[in-house]
């Protein structure tokens, strides 16, 4: 599960599809980022999931 990261921050995959980033990405501590990352993978790829199923993919 990719999160796509740069100097901005991992996207996020809002339940309605759209796109954010996370606005406080720079001020977070390394532990913060990690632990952020593993939970957004997991959450973007169940997002993802819900919205190919709901649109019939």
């Amino acid at each position: 599960s990719a999160v796509a990261l740069d100097h901005l921050g991992p996207v996020v995959v809002n339940q309605d599809g759209t796109l954010s980033r996370i606005s406080n990405w720079e001020a977070m501590t390394e532990i913060e980022k990690k632990n952020t990352l593993r939970v957004l993978g997991k959450r973007n790829k169940m997002r993802l999931e819900a919205l190919k199923k709901e649109r019939g993919e």
